[in-house]
C-alpha cells in the first residue's frame, strides 16, 4: 500500500471510496511480492501493479466490483491454461489478491497510517481477509510497538493477532497468519494479512571513496536510507554523496558503537566497510561482526589484504563464527572494473544474502526463481 498511499489518501480525504487491491500471498515465481497494490479511483484511474502486467485487467474490474458491492472478495490468480484470454501468470507463478473498497467509513485510521510511515514510525495493518463469518472479512486492527485501533471481531482474535503483528512489524514482515476462527493459535478458518509499514532499512557506508558514492546511488534506488561515514571532513561532504541520506564525520568504529547503543541496528542493516585500510575498517569490523543482529556486513579489498585483516581481527579477540559473518572480498563475481560495476556486484550479493539466492545465472539453475 506504500506505493500508492497518495492517490489511496486523496480519495480518501475527498470523501469517495476507492478499490484497493492488495496482494496478500505469492506461491512459485510471482511477479510482486506481498503488499503490492493497485488503486482504482472514483474516476476510474489507477496507480500501482499486482502483477506487472498479467492480471491488472482481472484485478481492476475486482476493484471496481468491490466498491459498487462494498464487499471485500479474496481471488487467487494462478496460471494461464492453452486459452490465450484465460486470466493468469504467465511466469507460472500464483497470488492472491484480497480487493477491499476504502473510505473514511471502512478504514478511519487511513490518515494516522500515513502519518506514521511519513514519519518513519513503524506501524501496520492486520486485516481479515478469510473468516467463515463473512460479516467479519475486511475488519482490521492499525497497530504500532505500544498502541492498538480497532478489532478484528472478538477480544481474543484481536489479543492473539496484535501479538504476533508486533512480532513481524519489528522485523519488517509482511505475511498471512491462520488462526482458529476465534483467534486460536492452533486452529484454522481465519486468515489475517499484516502488513507492517517499517522504516526503510539501513545502509551504513564506510569510507568516503569513489566506490562508495557509487554504492550509496544503486543503494538509494533499492529503497535503503543510506549513511556515509568517514573520519575525514575534506572527503566527507553532501558534494560528493548527493544521494546519501546522512553524512557524518567520525571515526567509523565510534560511530557505529553509538548507533548500536541507540538501537539505531537492526536485523536489517546493511555494513559495507570501502576503506581497505587497517587503522579505519579493523576496529569497525570489530563492533561490526560482535552485533547481536545485522544483515550483511562486508568489506572491500584483495584477498590479500583480507587475510591480513581477518589476522588483524583474531588479535582484536574476535572468533571464527563471528569472523565467518564477513563477506570479504565485498560482493559477487561479476568481472566489474569500475566503481559503478562494482557497487552492482556489492548490491547483489546483499540480495542475494537477503533471498538465499545462488549468484549464479538463472538460466544454469532448476530452482524457483522468486524466494521468500
Amino acid at each position: 500500500m506504500r506505493d500508492v498511499l497518495d492517490e489511496l489518501l486523496s480519495v480518501w480525504r475527498a470523501g469517495g471510496t476507492a478499490g484497493l487491491a492488495t496482494v496478500v500471498r505469492t506461491i512459485e515465481s510471482a511477479p510482486r511480492t506481498a503488499g503490492a497494490a493497485m488503486v482504482v479511483s472514483p474516476s476510474g484511474s489507477v496507480a500501482g501493479s499486482v502483477s506487472g502486467g498479467c492480471v491488472e485487467a482481472a484485478v481492476y474490474e475486482l476493484a471496481n466490483d468491490v466498491v459498487q458491492t462494498g464487499t471485500p472478495q479474496l481471488q487467487r490468480y494462478g496460471i494461464t491454461d492453452d486459452d490465450a484470454f484465460a486470466v493468469g501468470l504467465t511466469c507460472g507463478g500464483i497470488i492472491d489478491v484480497f480487493a477491499e473498497p476504502v473510505s473514511r467509513r471502512t478504514f478511519p485510521e487511513l490518515d494516522a497510517v500515513a502519518q506514521a510511515i511519513a514519519a518513519g514510525r513503524p506501524t501496520a495493518t492486520a486485516t481479515v481477509i478469510g473468516h467463515p463469518d463473512a460479516d467479519r472479512v475486511g475488519r482490521r486492527i492499525v497497530l504500532d510497538e505500544t498502541a492498538a485501533a480497532g478489532s478484528l471481531g472478538s477480544r481474543r482474535a484481536d489479543d492473539a493477532v496484535v501479538d504476533d503483528a508486533r512480532g513481524l512489524l519489528a522485523a519488517g514482515r509482511t505475511t498471512v497468519l491462520t488462526y482458529g476462527p476465534d483467534g486460536e493459535r492452533q486452529g484454522d478458518g481465519m486468515a489475517v494479512f499484516v502488513a507492517s509499514y517499517a522504516p526503510p532499512p539501513r545502509m551504513i557506508v564506510f569510507g568516503a571513496i569513489d566506490f562508495a558514492a557509487a554504492l550509496t546511488r544503486q543503494a538509494a534506488l533499492l529503497g535503503y536510507r543510506v549513511t556515509v561515514c568517514d573520519a575525514r571532513p575534506v572527503f566527507t561532504t553532501q558534494a560528493r554523496f548527493p544521494t546519501a541520506d546522512e553524512i557524518v564525520v567520525d571515526w567509523p568504529d565510534r560511530y557505529l558503537a553509538a548507533q548500536q547503543a541507540m538501537g539505531a541496528i537492526d536485523a536489517r542493516t546493511v555494513i559495507c566497510v570501502l576503506t581497505h585500510d587497517p587503522k579505519f575498517d579493523v576496529p569497525v569490523l570489530s563492533v561490526a561482526l560482535r552485533l547481536p543482529q545485522v544483515g550483511y556486513v562486508g568489506a572491500m579489498g584483495s584477498r590479500k589484504t583480507h587475510v591480513d585483516r581477518l589476522d588483524r581481527l583474531r588479535l582484536e579477540g574476535l572468533t571464527d563464527a563471528q569472523m565467518s559473518r564477513l563477506a570479504s572480498p565485498i560482493g559477487l563475481d561479476l568481472g566489474a572494473r569500475t566503481p559503478e560495476e562494482t557497487a552492482v556486484s556489492i548490491v547483489a550479493e546483499i540480495i542475494a544474502k537477503r533471498w538465499g539466492g545462488g549468484g549464479r545465472p538463472l538460466a544454469e539453475v532448476d530452482t524457483r526463481i522468486h524466494r521468500g
